[in-house]
């Protein structure tokens, strides 16, 4: 299976029994990015966590009492 990058728009073959490539083929939300551009973006999120300034908004979890 050909997959292009959603950032840098190389062109890669990946084989088609991957999961990957079989989330690819039936949602077409999911998105390929190529392993040095997700490498790229990994160094430069964990290097903001490092500094401290960095903020992950999560949702606020409400007691739910019929669970």
């Amino acid at each position: 299976m050909r997959v292009k990058c959603v950032i840098c728009d190389k062109v890669e073959s990946i084989d088609d029994e991957l999961l990957i490539a079989k989330r690819l083929r039936n949602r077409p939300i999911h998105t390929y990015m190529c392993q040095a551009c997700y490498n790229r973006i990994e160094e430069k999120t964990n290097a903001r966590i490092a500094t401290g300034k960095f903020r992950l908004y999560e949702d606020k979890k409400t007691d739910d009492s019929w669970i």
